[in-house]
């Protein structure tokens, strides 16, 4: 599992909150909890309680811990505290919101309708919640500019052993400061709380060697209770990224298959067969294009990667234009054997290793993946066939078979982990900084 990317402090503030106390207002208090599985919540923390009150802002900030490879499901209760017991079943509910903490950071502000039930609101009560990365140390590389050149900033270099050996030791050096600049290194959060969307695209394997989606020894081939590995993938992956784009429309295609009305062989087409707008509402919208496509095409191949890469290449380089932090591009490509056009997709993704843009390969069935694994680049940078290097790596690759018996989010945990780093080391490398800049607050 991968380490904590950050922890972060939500501020919680309400509005018009119901009156519960006779004679006086409610006196609230927020609690937060995260799901654990189960249908359990756990508690993580509680604000202060605020006295006769219906619009509180709460001092007190929960802090969570933030990963963004997972869909941490969160869970914030507001109570009317009406005596000194930790518990709160005793107390009035006052109402309540679950969301993850993935909306949460990705939203400027954060506001919703307060429910007493699921579809029963809490009155015109709501709740806001805005998040903050805790940050230990800003790393600061700090140079110091005189701003007289008569009066140039020294440092003595002392050597302690020197200074207690020798009588008239003075030092063993001036150091002079001629330059000053400030470098703040900017965090994952930072660029998503800062306003940058990430833009999600599936493409998926229609090739022959999958099998004929009516048999069941088919990869295609949707079971009984409604799954399947291409199926598992598009939700693993998907729930997490949906979270970090404000439409939800996401374009899905295919690769490999026979598609009517011509029955020519495509490596580039929408899932819901309209090539002006191939997006879906939803991970929602990917899943029931999915279904509704498979009895309509004929599988075929060859297994090619490049003319999907390069699709969404085109708009990550389109979205250069902008010249800010504004978007970034991650794709996924669910495929079942070995690659056709390896070289052509090795000089696409050195391509893309220039843009905003990450690629997730998730191998379904028990193929062979070698192929995969050389493009992933973990063993060495991945070179062009004319041996150009990757600018950086952007390709993880991991095989389905490895999850079949984890939990759902085991996938998105191993494929998204090195996304953030690679959003980070990109706008870096362009020296660009997130669209709103966080507040550094004096230590």
């Amino acid at each position: 599992m991968a380490a904590c990317v950050s922890r972060v402090e939500l501020s919680v503030s309400c509005r018009s909150l119901l009156d519960r106390d006779l004679g006086s207002r409610s006196d609230p208090l927020c609690v937060l909890l995260q799901d654990a599985g189960g249908g359990r919540w756990a508690e993580l923390d509680r604000t202060e309680k605020i006295k006769n009150c219906q619009d509180p802002e709460f001092c007190k900030k929960l802090v969570v811990d933030y990963y963004f490879e997972k869909v941490q499901k969160l869970k914030f209760g507001v109570y009317d505290i009406d005596n000194k017991s930790f518990d709160l079943n005793d107390d009035d509910y006052l109402g309540g919101v679950e969301c993850t903490l993935g909306q949460v950071v990705s939203s400027s502000v954060f506001t919703r309708a307060l429910e007493l039930k699921q579809g029963k609101p809490a009155g015109k009560g709501t709740i806001t919640i805005s998040a903050e990365e805790i940050k230990d140390t800003r790393v600061v590389y700090l140079e110091i500019e005189a701003q007289n050149l008569d009066k140039k900033v020294e440092y003595e270099c002392i050597h302690p052993e020197k200074k207690q050996k020798k009588k008239h030791y003075k030092n063993s050096g001036i150091i002079r400061i001629k330059s000053c600049k400030i470098e703040t290194e900017y965090s994952f959060l930072d660029y998503v709380m800062g306003g940058c969307q990430i833009n999600f695209t599936v493409g998926v394997d229609f090739t022959a060697s999958n099998g004929d989606p009516k048999s069941p020894d088919s990869l295609h081939y949707i079971s009984p209770d409604g799954i399947n590995e291409y199926l598992s993938a598009i939700w693993s992956v998907g729930s997490v990224v949906q979270d970090y784009d404000t439409d939800k429309l996401f374009p899905a295609f295919g690769f490999g298959a026979q598609v009517p009305p011509s029955w020519q062989v495509s490596h580039e087409f929408a899932l819901n067969f309209n090539a002006s707008n191939p997006y879906c509402q939803g991970i929602q919208g990917i899943v029931d294009a999915y279904r509704q496509i498979l009895p309509q095409i004929q599988l075929y191949g060859p297994t090619n990667f490049s003319p999907i890469i390069n699709h969404v290449a085109r708009f990550a380089a389109h979205s250069l234009q902008q010249g800010t932090a504004a978007q970034y591009f991650i794709l996924l490509i669910i495929t079942d054997g070995e690659i056709t056009d390896l070289d052509q997709t090795r000089q696409a993704i050195v391509n893309a290793s220039k843009l905003p843009m990450s690629i997730i390969i998730v191998g379904v069935g028990e193929a062979d993946f070698k192929a995969m694994e050389f493009l992933d680049g973990d063993n060495g940078v991945l070179k062009s066939v004319t041996g150009e290097p990757a600018a950086r790596d952007i390709v993880q690759f991991v095989p389905f078979r490895q999850f079949k018996n984890a939990p759902q989010e085991a996938l998105s945990q191993m494929v998204l982990a090195e996304v953030p780093k690679q959003l980070v080391s990109y706008y870096k490398w362009q020296g660009w900084p997130p669209l709103k800049l966080p507040e550094i607050k004096a230590m």
